[in-house]
């Protein structure tokens, strides 16, 4: 067991010279962080996106709340009215109002659902015009590695804002 442990021990101290070693013949390794959420919060590209994706589905979401206010409306018009109406009456008011809240319902999945795919669209072009940028910095300055998204990370080493003002410099 202590023989097995001591093999493990000196394999890993081994392993830690030859990286130390070829580290100290290539000089010290150049590595970058950059926070992609930052990125897609801060970079002009992705707040145009998000300004289109606002603008062209600004009117149905308007259409969807006016929807609702109107069912709203009409619910607490036949909660007052329900008093002086007709068993009859107020049977069909209430499935009237089931079918719009199902048919509000639907629509908002709808609404929901192109939401989405168009903001994955987006985010998408912007995630690929972003990683274009790492890369081109990552072969300009010569980096050994660039992470994104760690953890934990050093100021020293995110890159978060050069990637941001070379995709701002883009047309």
């Amino acid at each position: 067991m202590k023989s097995k442990l001591l093999k493990s021990l000196a394999v890993a101290a081994v392993v830690t010279l030859s990286a130390l070693t070829a580290q100290a013949q290539d000089g010290p390794l150049k590595i970058g962080f950059v926070n992609s959420d930052r990125v897609l919060r801060e970079a002009n590209l992705a707040k145009a996106a998000q300004l289109k994706l606002e603008t062209e589905f600004g009117k149905r979401d308007k259409d969807l709340k006016d929807l609702e206010t109107k069912l709203r409306g009409a619910a607490d018009k036949l909660e007052k009215d329900a008093p002086t109406l007709s068993e009859a009456e107020k049977g069909r008011r209430q499935r009237d109002l089931v079918e719009q809240d199902r048919d509000l319902q639907r629509k908002r999945r709808e609404f929901q659902e192109d939401l989405n795919q168009r903001k994955q669209e987006e985010l998408s072009a912007v995630v690929d015009r972003a990683n274009k940028v790492i890369k081109q910095i990552f072969d300009n300055e010569k980096y050994d590695l660039i992470l994104q998204d760690a953890p934990w990370f050093s100021a020293r080493v995110d890159i978060t804002k050069k990637v941001i003002d070379a995709l701002n410099a883009q047309k």
